[in-house]
């Protein structure tokens, strides 16, 4: 019942302790502040059990190699910090009944606050993903006097929804696109504005706000995160993601992990070359600011689309065309990805009703089907499990990642 991940990284500490017994300390503190043998095995049994829901220690010890002596510290030292709760025991078996162990998602809260082009949302969020109490608001462009008005009004708010307080909860994650300040033109939106952004730390001011670490990832490699983090992606080692927003973007998955990038950028796919009359780029088919064009051009309401209310089959036929379009060309940039790297997988997903994610992804296994394939080899191809919430839930997802999970690639960096 071992993932991949389990297992590699099972192997991977193996390997690095019989070489030598100092390094698996070194590559901990180097990036993950896993800082001993102790803290990533119970990172690996929190990972195993949220992978697989419950997990007996008898599951655990088979999944991890590691002693049943081991699994009980670990079962017992996890379950008296309040990460684990017990499930009713498994009878009928030879033996003792056993216990199986499930993720207790009130042992974590967090504050999660998303900083996009077109909508701002501040949320709290439980350990496994619940959104406990949230508020967005849809935006021609962001400011930075917004985005700090709209925090200061509404996290009181918030947490008293969530029956949090400011000390219960355990980090806050920022989840927003790297220099809001490109692409204006794009997006209709003011550039002597949103150049504000460029001497403006986000991180900086909130910080001056609130008493946690305040986590900033880029917000589609948030996104992606959230999507490994809670979307059940355990089976895959090696996967693209694509989040398309109101412009397209994603997350790369290597090893189990996300690889980031030397600066956070790794998959952000919107600048990739594609074919195409109306533009050379992703970001020019496969984003939601293309639809939105074209619903202005109609004199309809272009942010109705950013509406979770709103009912698409109302915009025909320019979803139709714009699902076509887009499928299209994130074939071209998928072959083009599979030509460095041989990933198994692609995953899309995005800020958009379910019925239209799906048909997207119908659309694009079509377009997979037809486009030429030489040299490379067909990934396996799903809807995101995670959809509008991907970017808020990624601000949770990250902290996740960084504090009770493993970093697969910090592994192998470090050897």
């Amino acid at each position: 019942m071992a993932s991949g991940l389990i297992r590699s990284a099972r192997l991977k500490v193996d390997n690095m302790n019989k070489n030598n017994p100092d390094t698996l300390q070194r590559s901990f503190q180097k990036g993950s502040n896993q800082v001993a043998i102790r803290s990533y095995n119970e990172r690996l049994v929190l990972q195993l059990i949220r992978e697989q829901g419950a997990v007996t220690k008898a599951d655990a010890t088979r999944a991890t190699g590691l002693s049943p002596n081991a699994i009980s510290t670990i079962f017992r030292t996890l379950e008296e910090d309040g990460f684990l709760l017990r499930d009713e025991p498994i009878r009928g078996r030879i033996g003792q009944p056993s216990t199986p162990m499930r993720l207790d998602p009130e042992v974590r809260h967090y504050v999660a606050f998303a900083v996009g082009r077109r909508s701002m949302e501040l949320a709290v969020i439980d350990f496994l993903g619940q959104v406990k109490a949230s508020k967005r608001l849809i935006i021609p462009y962001p400011t930075p006097e917004g985005a700090l008005t709209f925090f200061k009004d509404n996290l009181t708010p918030l947490l008293r929804a969530a029956k949090q307080t400011r000390g219960s909860i355990a980090g806050m994650g920022l989840a927003m696109p790297f220099e809001l300040w490109s692409w204006t033109s794009e997006f209709d939106a003011p550039s002597e504005v949103m150049s504000a952004w460029r001497d403006f730390s986000l991180v900086e001011a909130l910080q001056e706000l609130v008493p946690w670490t305040i986590v900033f990832e880029n917000d589609a490699t948030a996104a992606c995160r959230a999507e490994l983090v809670f979307g059940s992606r355990s089976t895959l080692q090696d996967w693209i993601y694509f989040f398309i927003g109101t412009f397209v973007g994603g997350g790369v998955v290597l090893n189990g992990s996300v690889f980031a990038g030397r600066k956070g950028n790794a998959g952000g796919f919107g600048p990739m070359r594609v074919p195409g009359k109306e533009g050379d780029r992703l970001v020019d088919h496969a984003s939601l600011v293309v639809l939105e064009h074209w619903l202005k051009a109609d004199n309809r309401e272009p942010l109705d689309i950013y509406d979770e209310a709103t009912d698409w089959s109302t915009l025909e036929p320019y979803v139709s065309n714009w699902i076509h379009r887009a499928a299209r060309n994130l074939a071209h940039a998928t072959v083009s990805a599979l030509a460095v790297i041989d990933f198994e997988g692609v995953v899309i997903d995005g800020a958009f009703p379910a019925e239209i994610r799906q048909r997207l992804v119908d659309e694009f296994r079509h377009q997979m089907d037809i486009i030429d394939l030489q040299g490379v080899t067909m990934p396996e191809i799903d809807a995101g499990h995670v959809g509008r919430k991907a970017r808020i839930l990624g601000g949770a997802a990250t902290l996740i990642n960084q504090n009770h999970m493993i970093d697969q690639n910090t592994l192998l960096r470090s050897q």
